[in-house]
């Protein structure tokens, strides 16, 4: 069974249209701090970004943002954490972001949200890493995203084994006991990639 010192948060650096996401992502926040688990997210402190990060310092726990100098003012660098990293690009925040964290869950967000989660994904099918990927499906947000991977993998373009590998759980307590015994198979590409 898994432990984890430190899981990245990715989510949206706005609210939505449903306060219940934001409800959520403070619910987060504040578990993982609770839990002992140190929050790695995008370093903003606007949208449910700012919420799980909040929660979390609110709840005494320790957060770690990474941000791009270009974006700190879009997005709003978040000055009250643990630490704030500030990086010079997109993949460097990514980078920075995987090799801080022992697994990566995805809250409700846009393309960017779904551009980190699949990155993350796609690195473990690779073999890059082995550290669980999931989603809070907070109000059923992920279902026709979970129903197009269903269809991905009846088309032949998912790998039945990658499949499952896509966690999902209505809450994050739920996600992380998921998280803690999920089986992530060896990939085997005729070489050793770099561990992230």
């Amino acid at each position: 069974m898994r432990t984890f010192r430190r899981i990245c948060i990715f989510c949206g650096s706005n609210k939505g249209t449903d306060p219940a996401f934001a409800e959520v992502a403070r619910g987060v926040g504040e578990h993982l701090a609770r839990s002992g688990i140190g929050v790695v997210y995008g370093g903003g402190k606007i949208g449910l970004m700012g919420e799980v990060a909040d929660a979390a310092l609110r709840a005494g726990g320790q957060v770690f943002g990474v941000i791009p100098q270009k974006l700190r003012d879009v997005e709003v660098g978040h000055d009250g954490l643990t630490e704030l990293f500030v990086v010079d690009s997109m993949h460097a925040r990514k980078m920075m972001m995987a090799q801080l964290s022992d697994a990566f869950v995805a809250l409700p967000g846009g393309f960017g949200t779904l551009e980190e989660l699949f990155e993350a994904i796609t690195w473990m099918q690779l073999g890059y890493h082995r550290k669980p990927v999931g989603l809070v499906n907070a109000g059923g947000y992920y279902d026709h995203l979970l129903t197009f991977l269903d269809h991905g993998a009846a088309a032949g373009f998912v790998r039945p084994t990658h499949r499952p590998l896509m966690l999902s759980a209505p809450d994050i307590v739920a996600l992380l006991e998921m998280m803690a015994v999920v089986e992530i198979p060896h990939f085997s590409l005729g070489h050793a990639p770099p561990r992230l």
